[in-house]
């Protein structure tokens, strides 16, 4: 896949500012664990948590299921967190070098504030946690276009590697001519897209917390909050 851009970057800012109503949004991030056959001799190096061996696929994904970046191969046995952390798209994003834009204000006359990936709790507070059903929903299309990935691949776990890039390349060309689009005129796009932002549970930086709150009160107010935001946050403290 293509080395991310600042001029891709912007794109996708403004994709997802259009479809989901959230400005400075480049990705939404998240690992899917790809189970296969247990390798010779691999002992419990493969075995995850939900009883099974794997490797991990990380993906960044745009605003139309497109995956940005990937990274595969990780131990099924690591958490997310972890694998973010030492993996290619965690270490670019810690050394400043994944060409991200500068901050910019959400409102005209405001603070800038950082542009950000969305995801969930297993990942630090860098990551904002909302709207990360896009990701899960690139996830499904993936397995439902791939039947491999329903159930055990029995291959080794190199040759995998490059069944898990190959679909993901495939998966982008098939969505090139697949994009959705918003009904701009009643400003709806699904419910399940949008999601309370979810109470901090992890060790964060001081200002790592403060741009969470910058992005909240955004999303609470008139001009960052949707016409069936309140319904839809009601209705799941209902269900809960």
């Amino acid at each position: 896949m293509p080395e991310p851009t600042e001029e891709m970057w912007k794109k996708v800012a403004e994709r997802y500012k259009t479809m989901w109503h959230f400005p400075n949004c480049i990705g939404a991030i998240d690992g899917k664990h790809i189970n296969i056959q247990c390798p010779i001799n691999a002992g419990s190096t493969y075995y995850n948590y939900k009883g099974s061996h794997s490797i991990v696929l990380l993906v960044i994904v745009d605003a139309d299921y497109k995956f940005i970046t990937i990274d595969v191969g990780s131990y099924g046995r690591n958490s997310d967190g972890g694998i973010f952390s030492n993996s290619i798209i965690g270490k670019k994003l810690h050394n400043n070098t994944l060409n991200i834009l500068k901050p910019n204000p959400l409102l005209e006359n405001g603070d800038p504030l950082p542009y950000v990936f969305v995801g969930d709790e297993a990942f630090p507070l860098k990551l904002l946690s909302r709207g990360r059903r896009v990701v899960e929903n690139a996830f499904g299309i993936l397995a439902a276009r791939w039947r491999c990935f329903r159930g055990h691949i029995e291959v080794q776990p190199e040759f995998v590697d490059k069944i898990v890039l190959a679909s993901c390349c495939l998966h982008n060309m098939l969505c090139t001519d697949n994009e959705f689009e918003p009904d701009l005129d009643t400003n709806q796009v699904p419910e399940n897209a949008f999601l309370n932002i979810d109470a901090l549970r992890r060790n964060s930086t001081r200002e790592a917390t403060q741009i969470r709150d910058a992005f909240k009160d955004y999303f609470n107010s008139d001009a960052g909050s949707v016409v069936w935001q309140v319904d839809s946050v009601r209705k799941g403290r209902i269900h809960t």
